[in-house]
């Protein structure tokens, strides 16, 4: 197979420090890279580079054509075939066979785009990739908006094509897909052989070598720091014993200022060396726990409320063009309740969201009640441009506090002054996260709120969230996020 090679590569956003810095890298198009990093690292950065899209130093050889995921749609309002038309040239047999491949029913193609749930825009997306066959793909980000279910098709699909570049921050979907890791780290790139627990495993044992090491560092430090000061006391009391005495009658000191000034020269210069030997293991120190990655709880901004129920559901159902969501459903939310809102991909739960937010365009039965609370609202997909100043004076956020929880989600402070819509998918969703966060809020009612977050962010909000205790209502894929945080699961069914 091909070999895309990368030389001397350099490059930075204006402004802001390098992403990129002589990096030298040796890609086989038969491997399924698995390419992962937090958010802002340079992982949709580095696609971008290897389709020409940004301008750079250095050379980038890539001897095969390209195709990339999610592709632009100029027209999601049309029927799902002719919106993906016109963003690709392929003839209809080829798209139903990939369809068909991945278990996708292709009665979605006459069914318009934007109606599609968020997970049946993904998966025919990642059908239209592969309708080139010749083509290596780039695959930014494919789990967002999947069930269990429709991950585990996706990956088995994924497996059966013969090589391509993944970004997800889904460990269980990397592990199934791939056979190499591509890791970009706080200060190197790391390339291996495996999947990514194999990536993860070695991560792991690389940090606890260097923790350990700069303990002991830090343990010799401290104790040469000591002697150091022992020794200078020492011969700054034999340079007070050579002088000081010299004119007390009978106190010898004239006659031994030879043989004290030697010694605390021979004194000074092992205090000069321990110092040298500080130097030196000071310098190992800064070398250690350069990409050792590290958290911190970020703060939910709850309010209380006396109403004993937030919202009231009785056989309520969504339909659209008179075809019904989901069967009638009847659940409370209560202070405190972390309610979690589950079922496959296009059954409504996105829908469920909006009509409590009043935006569903379709129709209602049954009831959906809710007294006047204050609301944090999390959109399942983000479009934020402009300042994050500005964009926190527009929505009345404490900008502070807006930008205390970027840092604790590792927002680079050099990105607080980039416009939001320059910044990375998974850096504008941290964005769109905290403004959740900081919104007063007697119910958080978010939709997906791990996509495009990377592993080390999902854990933080999953102990932020365990931590402050927001009353929560929430749609989310992550079986394992759910098993943490939900306190009840509400489950949507087909109707009848």
């Amino acid at each position: 197979m091909a070999t895309i090679t990368l030389q001397h590569l350099n490059f930075n956003y204006d402004g802001q420090a390098p992403l990129f810095d002589d990096v030298a890298l040796h890609l086989d198009t038969s491997w399924h890279l698995g390419l992962v990093g937090r958010n802002g690292r340079g992982k949709t950065t580095l696609m971008r580079l290897l389709q020409q899209q940004l301008d750079y130093t250095g050379q980038i050889h890539v001897p095969v054509a390209l195709t990339y995921f999610p592709q632009p749609l100029p027209d999601p309002s049309q029927l799902t075939l002719y919106a993906l038309q016109a963003a690709n040239d392929f003839e209809q047999w080829q798209l139903v066979r990939e369809m068909t491949l991945m278990g996708l029913d292709p009665d979605l193609l006459w069914r318009p785009y934007q109606a599609l749930s968020g997970g049946e825009q993904t998966k025919v997306r990642l059908a239209l990739l592969f309708t080139n066959t010749e083509a290596f793909a780039l695959i930014d980000e494919p789990t967002n908006h999947l069930d269990h279910a429709s991950r585990q098709a996706v990956a088995a699909y994924l497996k059966q094509k013969s090589g391509f570049i993944v970004i997800s921050h889904d460990r269980d979907f990397l592990d199934a897909i791939c056979d190499h890791t591509l890791a970009l780290e706080r200060q190197k790139i790391s390339l291996y052989q495996g999947n990514y627990s194999v990536y993860a495993q070695a991560k792991a044992q690389q940090d606890a070598q260097e923790q350990a090491e700069d303990q002991k560092l830090r343990k010799d430090i401290e104790r040469l720091k000591h002697t150091a000061a022992q020794k200078n006391q020492w011969s700054q009391s034999r340079e007070r014993d050579k002088y000081g005495d010299r004119h007390v009658k009978g106190s010898g000191a004239i006659n031994n200022t030879g043989f004290i000034g030697a010694r605390a020269a021979r004194v000074m210069q092992k205090r000069k060396n321990l110092e040298h030997r500080m130097d030196r293991e000071l310098a190992a120190k800064e070398a250690l726990l350069q990409n050792v990655e590290t958290v911190a709880p970020l703060v939910i901004n709850t309010v209380c409320d006396h109403h004993p129920v937030y919202v009231h559901a009785d056989q309520f159902q969504l339909s659209y063009a008179d075809q019904p969501l989901f069967a009638p459903v009847s659940f409370d939310v209560t202070p405190g309740d972390r309610v979690a809102l589950v079922g496959p991909n296009g059954i409504g739960k996105s829908s469920l969201l909006q009509a409590l937010h009043q935006r569903f365009t379709g129709s209602s039965q049954g009831i959906l009640s809710h007294p006047a609370l204050k609301f944090s609202w999390l959109a399942q997909q983000t479009r934020l441009s402009g300042a994050i100043s500005d964009f926190a004076a527009a929505h009345h956020l404490d900008y502070q506090a807006l930008l205390n929880n970027l840092k604790k989600l590792g927002l680079a402070r050099t990105s607080f002054t980039t416009p939001i819509e320059h910044l990375s998918m998974g850096q504008q969703k941290k964005v769109a996260l905290a403004a959740a966060l900081v919104t007063p809020a007697n119910l958080c009612v978010w939709d997906e709120p791990l996509n495009f977050l990377d592993l080390d962010n999902q854990d933080q909000l999953a102990k932020s969230i365990l931590s402050s205790k927001p009353t929560l209502l929430f749609v989310e894929h992550d079986q394992a996020f759910i098993d943490r945080v939900a306190t009840k699961v509400i489950t949507l069914t087909p109707a009848k």
